[in-house]
C-alpha cells in the first residue's frame, strides 16, 4: 500500500507572490508626489487669491519642498511597512496569505469556494472566500486582524495584491489551478 505522501507528490510545490519593496517604494512615491503636488498647488493659489503673490525666492523654496517631501515620507512609510508587506503561498496544503500589516491566514483548498480580483492596478485585491468562515485559521504574529469583507451572509477576505510579483493575473491563474473542481 502506498504511503500518502507518495500519493500526494512532493511537499515543496510552494508558490510564493511577494510585493517587492522597491516597487512599493516607487509607488508611493507617485501617490505622495502627486498628493503633495495638489496640496502645494492649492497653498500658492489661496496665497494669490487674497493678494500675497509668492515671491521668487519663495517659489523656489517650494520646488524644494515638492522634490524633498515625497521622497522622505515614501521611504518613512516604507520602513514603517519594511517586514509587514503583503504576501501569499500556494501549496498542496493551501492557501496561506496576509494583507499588509495584516495578520497571516491559512485557508486548505477545500475550504476555498471562491477566488477574484477587484479594483485594477496598484489598488488591485485578491477577494478569497471561504466555504464556511470556520474554514480558515488566523496565524499569531504581529499585525491586525485580517481585512473581511461580509456580504449577505458570507465572509471574504482582502488580500493586496496589485503590487505582487509576478502579478495579480498570474497569481489568479495559479488559485484557479489549485482549486479543486466544482461539480
Amino acid at each position: 500500500m502506498a504511503h500518502i505522501d507518495q500519493v500526494l507528490g512532493p511537499a515543496d510545490d510552494t508558490v510564493t507572490f511577494f510585493q517587492p519593496r522597491a516597487m512599493v517604494y516607487v509607488t508611493m512615491l507617485w501617490v505622495t508626489a502627486a498628493v503633495w503636488a495638489v496640496c502645494l498647488g492649492l497653498h500658492i493659489l489661496v496665497r494669490l487669491a487674497i493678494g500675497d503673490a509668492p515671491s521668487a525666492g519663495e517659489l523656489v523654496t517650494y520646488l524644494e519642498v515638492a522634490l524633498v517631501v515625497p521622497v522622505v515620507v515614501a521611504a518613512a512609510i516604507l520602513l514603517l511597512a519594511w517586514r509587514r508587506l503583503g504576501w501569499l503561498h500556494s501549496s498542496m496544503h493551501g492557501l496561506d496569505f496576509a494583507a499588509t500589516g495584516r495578520k497571516p491566514v491559512h485557508l486548505p483548498w477545500a475550504g476555498v469556494a471562491t477566488v477574484a480580483l477587484r479594483r485594477w492596478g496598484p489598488f488591485t485585491e485578491l477577494v478569497v472566500t471561504p466555504v464556511a468562515e470556520d474554514f480558515a485559521t488566523v496565524g499569531d504574529g504581529p499585525g491586525r486582524r485580517p481585512r473581511l469583507r461580509r456580504r449577505a451572509g458570507e465572509v471574504s477576505y482582502l488580500v493586496d495584491v496589485g503590487l505582487m510579483s509576478p502579478g495579480p493575473e498570474v497569481l489568479l491563474a495559479e488559485l484557479h489551478r489549485r482549486l479543486p473542481a466544482k461539480v
